[in-house]
């Protein structure tokens, strides 16, 4: 139990996806104008995390690694499928984001506007694939470790993303100046944002 909690909290804070590894920033900015919107786009994000990693490890590690299908036959225990992770996950990623694209369209349509073309782009978000390939780099040891770094990651997208909503919200009514304003000072408060994270890498769990 240690350590997943452990593995959520570094997933947030330390391992963030946005300040530590940069996935996900078109959207990021992109997005981020209003704070309604990054809320939309940051739920839907963690909610595609903690859905497609661990089912991205099952198939992972039932189907794709040497040995996996050992459960079929002992026959399987020297094939290794492991090559075709990259292009399933893929495959995982796309076909879930369909089936969500068409639940906002349904359900919520005025996010489903907002948020406009960055939806579908979802199925090819680098956060999404990144949570993934991380899974498969790192090698979890359990399914509850695997859904605890998937919540980690989104949940750390989420706040990254509403943060800066927030203060670019604020900085409407700001003395910003002219070259500044827009783009140029969202660069500069992530690169802030960042910095303010990397004092977490001092925990120690």
């Amino acid at each position: 139990m240690e350590n997943i909690i452990s593995i959520f909290v570094k997933s947030v804070f330390i391992d963030n996806m946005i300040f530590a590894f940069f996935l996900g920033m078109c959207s990021y900015l992109a997005v981020s104008k209003t704070v309604k919107t990054s809320v939309g786009l940051g739920t839907v994000i963690a909610f595609m995390l903690v859905l497609t990693v661990p089912i991205n490890y099952l198939i992972y590690n039932y189907l794709l690694q040497k040995g996996a299908l050992t459960w079929i036959s002992a026959d399987f225990a020297d094939v290794d499928l492991s090559f075709l992770s990259f292009i399933i996950f893929i495959a995982v990623i796309a076909s879930i984001t369909q089936v969500v694209e068409m639940v906002i369209e349904k359900s919520l349509p005025s996010l489903y506007n907002a948020l406009g073309i960055f939806l579908p782009l979802i199925a090819v978000h680098c956060a999404i694939m990144g949570g993934s390939l991380f899974m498969q780099e790192r090698g979890y040891a359990s399914i509850g470790e695997v859904s605890s770094f998937a919540l980690g990651s989104g949940v750390g997208w989420f706040l990254a993303i509403v943060a800066i909503a927030a203060i670019r919200e604020k900085l409407q009514y700001a003395n910003v100046p002219a070259p500044l304003r827009g783009l140029g000072i969202s660069f500069i408060i992530t690169g802030l944002m960042g910095i303010a994270f990397m004092s977490f890498m001092g925990i120690t769990l």
